[in-house]
């Protein structure tokens, strides 16, 4: 299929926009979804929500800016994503809205039932945020009804087969597995830690049986291993996999840091994978592979392109530098002590 190197290039570039985002937001999510299991005093809650006050907002930044590339550099396949996925979507945005409000407001009133109630509203929507995430990556993979227009031809239903459900639940289990190594590298606090240690390897186990089974269905049932890019697909789920066992191993071994650094690498790689098992699909048509939108026909025109190229050269570097920053500036752990003169969370 003819495409040329500005849409394939964009087409990268939207697959590490989304790496990043699932990688910042997976621990972000995972944090929020997580507090209520390991935080049993509104202090142990407040030091993990604080370890997010710094960067939750500047991770939300990655999702925007993937979203905008995709508008941008393919709207023929936003314009299909965005309609076709509109309740799923509409529910996800449900979920950011109440995620934000809840981190914001639980403070506001030092009452123990007004915070549990956050919490709870936390814990909730970011689970269903993480949740829909996979469901819609899983879609991504096996491909959704298309008609000749190029319009979504399903239903709401039709994107909740077993096998995405499954793999929402992995996405759940896979970002609170990375939240836990996040929470113990960023807190000194032993209860949180001996907590993390019982928790995260069953979070962890769980997670790789769903991905097992869920990968087994995307060989059998997806083009995901069989198209013009899949020896690279096959490689980059492998190397995703060992990823992801190296954090394991080193967790166990009681090295968070190079444990948050496999499921990081392991994000990225099977992020890259999906996309690379997609090539040069960007919406697969589970019923008629002729409708499916591919990086040539759901493109923006040469010009538009080339001039998000240059654009995304000049401000993508600032954007990361100051996301660097940030992490640097807030690197430090954080202790019960440090509430002491910080009351926003």
């Amino acid at each position: 299929m003819d495409f040329s190197i500005l849409q394939a290039l964009w087409f990268a570039l939207v697959g590490v926009l989304f790496a990043g985002y699932f990688f910042l937001e997976g621990f972000d999510y995972g944090s929020g979804l997580m507090m209520p299991f390991l935080g049993k005093t509104n202090n142990e809650r407040r030091l993990i929500i604080n370890t997010l006050g710094p960067i939750w907002d500047g991770n939300q930044v990655w999702l925007i800016t993937a979203g905008g590339a995709v508008f941008a550099a393919f709207p023929h396949w936003y314009a299909t994503l965005f309609s076709g996925f509109y309740l799923a979507l509409f529910l996800m945005l449900i979920g950011l809205i109440l995620r934000v409000v809840a981190i914001e407001w639980r403070s506001k009133k030092q009452d123990p039932k007004w915070t549990g109630r956050w919490d709870f509203i936390l814990a909730a929507s970011s689970g269903l945020i993480a949740l829909l995430w996979g469901v819609a990556v899983s879609n991504l993979v096996f491909g959704v009804p298309i008609d000749a227009h190029k319009e979504y031809a399903g239903g709401f239903f039709n994107l909740l087969a077993p096998w995405h459900v499954l793999s929402g639940l992995c996405f759940v289990a896979l970002f609170a597995y990375h939240s836990c190594l996040f929470i113990d590298i960023k807190t000194d606090n032993k209860a949180l830690q001996v907590r993390i240690k019982q928790i995260a390897p069953k979070l962890f186990f769980a997670m790789l049986v769903m991905l097992v089974i869920w990968l087994v269905c995307a060989f059998l049932m997806s083009g995901m291993f069989k198209g013009p890019l899949a020896l690279i697909a096959l490689a980059l789920t492998v190397l995703a996999a060992v990823a992801l066992l190296f954090s394991i191993f080193m967790f166990l071994k009681g090295r968070s840091g190079f444990a948050f650094l496999g499921t990081s690498l392991g994000i990225g790689l099977f992020t890259f994978a999906v996309f690379a098992g997609m090539f040069p699909n960007v919406m697969i048509a589970s019923n008629n592979p002729a409708n499916s939108l591919t990086i040539a026909n759901a493109s923006s025109t040469p010009a538009t392109l080339t001039l998000m190229t240059i654009v995304a050269c000049v401000l993508v570097p600032i954007v990361l530098a100051y996301q660097i920053w940030t992490y640097w500036v807030f690197r430090k752990k954080l202790t019960e002590e440090d509430l002491k003169a910080n009351l926003d969370y």
